[in-house]
């Protein structure tokens, strides 16, 4: 499970920073979070094929968050795509893919599916056998989702059982570890027989642009990973509030008040040339924090 930083400016993209964009390599799946203008040239420096993405999910409809879009779109109808597309956002989210679908000449050759998520609760996006995608409204100047992403982990099979039970390491192992009961001689074994408690999933958080509240805590309580947008230093912090963003030390509160293992600081302002300073100010409050920087790769390990 791999967090790949495409994009980590605020407003305006610098010469180190474009504009919003993770993307997500797990279960076997591309998942990208925000796209903002330039974001498919990002993914080229690192040889992540736009092909691969079948799922985008959309913070909020500022520009620094979604013009990416339409070029993303159309080179991938360029390459002829056929696969559909889901994109995920809040209220306005189809009325925006249908203009782009209209945005200047080319094909469109495969289906976008877009998908507007519930703007007043926390509510489920999308779920496999894999994982969870959950979305909650925060507090921005316009209406913003965090999201959620959560793993799915089986219960552990224990081994020493089964051989108790009589069965032998093989085809019946997989099966019980699939909620598959198994027959042995004349007997069904079923799978709560050999399988232990439930075992702790990953959980990452993505703020979008949003003040620090109460809202975030609750999402973010216990996650792996809470990528938390800091788009000015502790001193600007009227200024933060009034437009609808978060400082440092904001973030680094709700880190440690959500009991989150690690705090990726990001969406930064472009007055910060250095971001040794956000650091420390962060570090102040919380400890296991870093500043994303453009085109850094963060693991999210397993749970034992």
């Amino acid at each position: 499970m791999e967090l790949i930083f495409l994009g980590t400016s605020s407003a305006l993209p610098t010469t180190k920073r474009n504009h919003s964009a993770i993307a997500l390599k797990a279960f076997g799946e591309v998942m990208l979070f925000d796209c903002g203008e330039g974001t498919q040239r990002q993914m080229a420096g690192l040889k992540l094929s736009p092909m691969k993405i079948n799922q985008i999910f959309i913070t909020h409809l500022h520009g620094d968050h979604f013009l990416g879009l339409p070029g993303m779109i159309q080179s991938m109808a360029f390459r002829g795509r056929k696969d559909p597309l889901h994109i995920y956002g809040p209220e306005g989210i189809k009325k925006t893919v249908e203009n782009i679908k209209k945005l200047g000449y080319y094909s469109l050759s495969f289906t976008i599916n877009a998908h507007e998520i519930n703007k007043i609760k926390e509510d489920v996006v999308t779920e496999t056998d894999d994982y969870i995608i959950k979305s909650c409204p925060m507090q921005h100047s316009i209406p913003n989702m965090a999201y959620s992403v959560e793993e799915k982990r089986s219960p552990k099979f224990q081994k020493d059982k089964a051989i108790e039970l009589g069965l032998k390491p093989g085809p019946d192992f997989g099966k019980l570890q699939k909620g598959i009961s198994v027959e042995l001689k004349g007997r069904i074994i079923k799978p709560e027989q050999v399988l232990g408690g439930e075992r702790r999933g990953r959980k990452i958080i993505y703020s979008g642009d949003t003040k620090p509240c109460a809202e975030m805590i609750q999402f973010a309580s216990q996650a792996d990973v809470l990528i938390h947008e800091s788009t000015f230093e502790s001193a600007q912090e009227d200024k933060a509030l009034k437009t609808g963003h978060s400082t440092t030390t904001h973030a680094a509160m709700i880190a440690k008040k959500a009991e989150v293992s690690k705090l990726i600081l990001f969406h930064m302002s472009t007055r910060y040339r250095d971001s040794e300073m956000l650091l420390k100010e962060a570090k102040d409050i919380f400890d296991n924090v870093s500043v994303a920087e453009d085109f850094m790769i963060f693991e999210v390990k397993k749970h034992d």
